[in-house]
């Protein structure tokens, strides 16, 4: 018999706290959530005070039974449950089924999975916090209500089996919306003029780039202006006008929340969002290291703050001046956002003298490599900033105005162990201009013309759509992983070489939402009831009211849009491909993959086939249609509809009107068929 029983979320949590505490504790998993609201109905009682109608999940009876029966025989239970809304909810709905009353004090909760962390919280349980799980039961409730009362409009107009969503729907309009822009954009030419100057003959060249006349900006979009400038400087001096010396820092990151983390393993390690929070998961909750056994590398990794503990910055501070020295360190405290509920610290190692190079053959190439990111750049956040010396020269020719900015990296800093990545191009670190003098003459090399165009804002990245939400307040840290799973998985978007896009049953679903839902499926009703949910976990208001006050002209809307769909078909578009069976001119339909040709003659006759997108260009080489297919990493290519019959034309590159064919200069992409398994 257990003096004490311990239930945590998962196995790999329940071994690493066993060896902390003594043999007569008994540490279980509980499996994430053992009750839920029923998938087959909408689980709440709108008439009655939305009380929900939670029901144990399919699948874990037997685990209840073992639960029960290890609870009734041990002194005491703790509920150890992950430290979050989600954790705190788990832990209220274990102590409902194993009977034990949500005001007894057998809560505990730890931020770290380290024998100091969880020795403590087991000293000071406290009561299960009634204000943390009614934000989670808001939260669960809210959402079921939007998705089971929007959803089946979907069911009806578009096709069974597609959801809508509070946040998922959200995030796919920012992505369609993203994709029109990039659509509606119409590119503006512009043109640059770079010079190539030497300070005497001996030194080395450095470039100055085209300011302006007068030292006063100009733009310049037509070659005839480009044109005039060159022909007025062709012979001019070049003159340096002005040196301005001063110097740059650069202050590092902060430690990482669960988006900032997301978004660097994204950039820099091309992990999926889904793949870091499994990665993260396992690090947190213990990883088995030769004579240590096992260990929770780093802190809980769903966390919106950059706060750390004195304890963590005092270990920093060691290995710093340990490894690099004095200069190198600088005490650093970092603002957390004000939307953020900094219940939690930053991610950071839980033991700092555990450097991930000396424990690599314990970790998988996964493991290490997001455990050193998180390693390096909490360490860094503790470093002194870098330093640049900066150079900026005006130049003058002939009243024309060139302008050179050079840079020079002084001192390191943070720099010698991390630098943030960036999903725009970065700068370069270093730019060497030489060291000139007011009013010197400049020796031409040469003068280079580049023309360019504007360029449309670009997809969005799994990295980039997390900043989005994260800045537009949609969404908390443990959100973003599962709406962008959500939404790739119901194939409203696509991935497209790491880029989001949306595909046509996307745009469907959210034009057909947009104009009927448009109160709640916009950016400023997701962020207020993120609002609310905090103030619910705060304790300054509640739940239920605030689910009522949604309800009311939230269920009035969805009637309304009922009853105006009700005798709305939707147009669909016809094809000009006959069904091979009745004769009628085929339509196209939407289907879990995509497009898809069916007749309209449906149920009599059930013909269907592939669609097949065609171009309005002829093939080059027989004047056949074009077709537009897709390689399995997304990418188009472009096939005469007679190959491989009596047509070979295949290429990566859109055929233009009247282009002729030309073997030597086409790329052809290789297309290969797959071999027929060995039985």
């Amino acid at each position: 018999m257990a003096d004490k029983l311990i239930i945590v979320e998962s196995p790999a949590k329940a071994n690493t706290i066993k060896k902390f505490l003594g043999g007569s504790t008994k540490v279980v998993a509980s499996m994430g959530h053992i009750r839920d609201l029923p998938k087959s109905k909408l689980g709440v009682d709108v008439q009655n005070d939305f009380e929900p109608q939670y029901i144990n999940i399919r699948g874990k009876g037997d685990l209840i039974k073992s639960l029960k029966k290890e609870a009734n025989a041990a002194k005491k239970v703790y509920l150890a449950t992950d430290p979050d809304r989600e954790g705190e909810a788990i832990a209220w709905h274990l102590a409902h089924i194993l009977g034990i009353n949500e005001k007894e004090e057998v809560r505990v909760t730890f931020n770290e999975i380290t024998k100091g962390a969880v020795q403590e919280a087991i000293k000071k349980p406290r009561k299960i916090d009634m204000n943390l799980t009614n934000a989670q039961q808001a939260r669960r409730v809210l959402d079921r209500i939007v998705g089971y009362k929007i959803s089946p409009v979907l069911w009806k107009k578009v096709r069974r089996g597609l959801s809508a969503g509070r946040v998922q729907s959200v995030a796919v309009k920012l992505i369609v919306d993203r994709e029109e822009e990039i659509e509606k954009f119409i590119p503006e030419e512009y043109w640059n003029i770079y010079v190539s100057l030497l300070k005497d003959k001996k030194a080395k060249a450095f470039e100055a780039k085209f300011y302006g006349k007068n030292n006063k900006k100009i733009e310049l979009h037509k070659k005839e202006e480009v044109d005039e400038i060159i022909k007025n400087i062709d012979n001019a001096d070049f003159i340096v006008k002005e040196i301005k010396r001063g110097t740059k820092k650069r202050t590092p990151a902060p430690p990482f929340t669960t988006s900032t983390m997301q978004q660097e393993a994204s950039r820099k390690l091309g992990f999926t969002l889904k793949k870091t929070m499994s990665v993260a998961q396992g690090l947190y909750e213990g990883v088995k290291i030769p004579e240590r056994g096992t260990v929770g590398l780093i802190t809980y990794m769903r966390t919106d703050s950059t706060r750390i503990s004195e304890v963590a910055r005092a270990a920093a501070k060691e290995e710093i001046l340990k490894q690099y020295g004095e200069e190198y360190y600088d005490n650093r405290y970092y603002r957390t956002n004000k939307d953020a509920q900094d219940a939690h610290e930053a991610i950071r190692p839980t033991y700092v003298n555990i450097n991930p190079d000396e424990i690599k053959d314990s970790l998988t190439n996964d493991q290490y490599k997001l455990y050193k990111l998180i390693y390096n750049r909490f360490i860094a956040s503790q470093m002194s900033q870098a330093v640049y010396d900066t150079l900026a020269v005006t130049i003058d020719a002939n009243n024309y105005t060139f302008k050179a900015n050079g840079q020079n990296l002084k001192f390191k800093g943070f720099m010698v162990l991390y630098v943030e990545g960036q999903d725009e191009k970065e700068e370069e670190e270093n730019t060497k201009i030489p060291d000139l003098q007011e009013n010197q003459i400049l020796i031409k090399q040469k003068i280079d013309q580049k023309q360019s165009f504007t360029e449309p804002p670009p997809r969005y990245t799994e990295a980039s759509l997390v900043k989005e939400l994260e800045q537009k307040g949609i969404g908390r840290p443990s959100t973003y992983s599962p709406t962008i799973t959500t939404i790739l998985e119901r194939r409203y978007i696509e991935k497209i070489q790491k880029q989001l896009a949306p595909t046509d049953l996307g745009k469907i679903v959210n034009k057909l939402l947009i104009q009927n839902f448009a109160d709640v499926i916009n950016v400023e009703f997701t962020k207020q009831m993120e609002d609310e949910f905090d103030k619910i976990a705060d304790g300054k208001e509640e739940w239920k009211k605030v689910i009522e006050e949604f309800y009311t002209p939230f269920e009035e809307v969805v009637q309304k849009v009922e009853k105006e769909l009700e005798h709305v078909k939707l147009v669909e578009e016809v094809s000009d491909v006959p069904c091979e069976k009745c004769g009628k001119m085929m339509v196209i339909k939407y289907g879990k993959y995509g497009k898809f040709l069916a007749c309209p003659g449906y149920p009599e006759c059930k013909c269907a086939k592939p669609f097949v997108e065609t171009i309005d260009v002829p093939c080059p080489k027989c004047g056949a249609k074009v077709q537009i297919r897709k390689t399995k990493r997304k990418r188009n290519y472009y096939i005469c509809e007679n190959n491989p019959k009596s047509c070979d034309y295949i290429s990566w590159n859109k055929p233009k009107p009247g282009e002729k064919y030309d073997e030597t200069k086409e790329e052809k992409p290789q297309v290969k068929k797959k071999k027929k398994a060995k039985k």
